[in-house]
């Protein structure tokens, strides 16, 4: 029988950015904490994974369909943010410089890894875009050469649709992800934005 704490660690080093030390310090803080820890714990895991769904419109993490974002009246329908991930819209919230909606690509272009346009959620961007209610549509993916071959690829998809295509202005450390970015860089980086 194989061993549980080798188990938990194996599992907990499977996490994005969790070596096996971190994977060690972690296994047995949870050996440490009271049973009901460990309860409450592996409860919020499953009710993520069983709860949280794809929105249809925007393609966020949400638990209702459509998600509030794309629910809200307050939100300006002419302006649509794309993001790489889900995270990276609650890097541009924090800045307070946007209110327009959101969509979520689920990645970026990576040629190397086997990542093409028919891996992320290009399709569903069109099909938001068929509506004509978008007048101009700012690719928020990192200032990386993943991130900007994605918003050049987009960019040529959507001019000829009639759509303003505008990029996240520099500012940004180049290499860095958006959710990393302080909320004055990502308010200036909005406002600041080009055309691509």
């Amino acid at each position: 029988m194989a061993d549980p704490i080798r188990l938990l660690v194996e599992a907990l080093g499977r996490l994005p950015g969790i070596g096996e030390k971190t994977a060690t310090r972690l296994a047995y803080f949870i050996l440490r904490e009271p049973a009901e820890y460990a309860r409450d714990l592996s409860r919020a895991i499953l009710e993520v994974k069983e709860r949280i769904r794809l929105c249809s419109v925007c393609c966020d993490l949400t638990e209702e369909d459509p998600c509030r974002r794309c629910r809200s009246a307050d939100r300006d329908e002419a302006l649509l943010c794309v993001v790489a991930r889900p995270q990276d819209i609650f890097a541009i919230e924090r800045s307070g410089g946007f209110a327009g909606r959101f969509h979520v690509l689920h990645g970026v272009l990576a040629p190397l890894e086997g990542i093409g346009p028919d891996d992320l959620k290009v399709r569903e961007l069109l099909t938001r875009l068929e509506g004509g209610s978008v007048r101009e549509v700012i690719v928020a993916t990192g200032p990386n050469v993943e991130g900007e071959a994605t918003a050049l690829y987009l960019a040529k998809l959507l001019k000829p649709l009639g759509v303003k295509v505008s990029r996240l202005a520099t500012g940004l450390p180049v290499g860095a992800e958006l959710e990393f970015a302080d909320a004055t860089t990502l308010c200036r980086a909005l406002e600041a934005r080009r055309e691509i």
